[in-house]
């Protein structure tokens, strides 16, 4: 353990080195490479080998320069991403981008990329700090959300009226499909000089219950960010939900479940604009409700309104009940072609492991 703190501390050193342009020996750049590829799985799932990774790191380094004072006041103005920048952007937001802009060259039109991941999973940071990179390298990059798709807030509660059960915005059924298709489309096939509008929802409005507000006018993208808790999740066999797994436990617990399940089939359209998913899977889905527990304690403490723990769990076991991630997400992450690449998130926030979806874990 002490020897590989000791190794992690070197490799740091050797990227902030670079960071600030200075030059390594030919030592310390196969330190580096050797390193890279010991991680094995990270390696396959960005497409680097024995034969490209001096290549590989040489082009990464020479980005890292380029990007690396922006990124850093990005960090700053974000205290929870004030720990690890240097690390996380070397081995994952880096490679992340240069892996998308590798796909977007190879088509002729945008790159709509699905980014799936809950609350705490950090989605919202990640598209925002890929979006920096790749403009910063020429890539013209949108970020959109499928809570932008949310119904309107009539919609909605008319749609609560025909169908108690669906409480909160949020589960399959509450948004509007159409104007997700017409969005996805419009991006696809947009020339650099015809502006699109892209919608915007504010969560806030009507007491949290949240509206649609103006949208976002964007002349031309390259690149297409997609991203929603539930982004690619696919229809599963309804048989999963006989056997109880908490908090599907009641009859009705499990007619909700099949019902959410037999609704996904509305998606299915909207994921097939999709050209890849990257899914930020958490090694226990249970720490969505500790991350959000952890928020609300940290917005109580400065004065704002937050949700006790007690109103916390119904909240999150309300979602789990609708789709329940052992059984509808980790598929996407087990399953060889449902997911391009998996991040694993662990309890603190912060990117674990990272491969291509269907892999094993050795």
């Amino acid at each position: 353990m002490a020897s590989e703190i000791a190794s992690r501390a070197v490799l740091k050193e050797l990227v902030e080195r670079l960071a600030v342009g200075e030059s390594l020996t030919q030592k310390e750049w196969r330190q580096l490479e050797a390193a890279t590829l010991q991680d094995t799985r990270r390696a396959i799932a960005f497409g680097i080998t024995a034969e490209t990774i001096h290549t590989t790191l040489q082009a990464r380094s020479r980005l890292l320069q380029a990007v690396y004072p922006s990124i850093e006041q990005f960090c700053q103005r974000h205290a929870s991403l004030s720990a690890n920048v240097i690390e996380t952007l070397w081995h994952l937001w880096l490679p992340l981008a240069v892996w998308l802009k590798t796909r977007r060259q190879a088509v002729d039109r945008p790159w709509v990329q699905g980014i799936l991941g809950g609350q705490g999973t950090g989605k919202t940071t990640l598209g925002a700090i890929l979006v920096l990179i790749l403009q910063l390298c020429g890539y013209k990059t949108v970020s959109l959300s499928l809570d932008d798709f949310y119904k309107m807030y009539d919609e909605r509660l008319r749609l609560r009226e025909h169908d108690p059960r669906l409480l909160w915005r949020g589960p399959p059924g509450t948004h509007d499909l159409e104007l997700g298709l017409q969005t996805l489309d419009a991006l696809r096939q947009l020339a650099p000089e015809q502006p699109i509008a892209l919608p915007r929802f504010d969560k806030a409005l009507h007491n949290g219950a949240g509206d649609r507000i103006a949208p976002t006018l964007v002349s031309g993208a390259d690149i297409i960010l997609f991203e929603g808790w539930f982004v690619g999740v696919r229809p599963v066999d309804p048989a999963v939900f006989e056997q109880a797994i908490a908090p599907i436990i009641t009859a009705s617990d499990r007619a909700f479940a099949h019902d959410m399940n037999t609704k996904l089939t509305d998606y299915l359209p909207l994921w097939q604009r999709l050209d890849s998913l990257i899914v930020l899977h958490p090694v226990d889905y249970r720490l969505s409700k500790q991350w959000r527990k952890q928020a609300e304690q940290q917005m109580r403490a400065s004065g704002k309104p937050g949700m006790s723990d007690a109103e916390i769990d119904v909240f999150v076991e309300y979602f789990w009940k609708a789709l329940h991630p052992e059984l509808l997400i980790k598929p996407l992450v087990v399953k060889p072609g449902w997911a391009d690449l998996v991040i694993d998130i662990q309890a603190d926030h912060t990117a674990g492991a990272v491969y291509r979806g269907g892999e094993t874990n050795t």
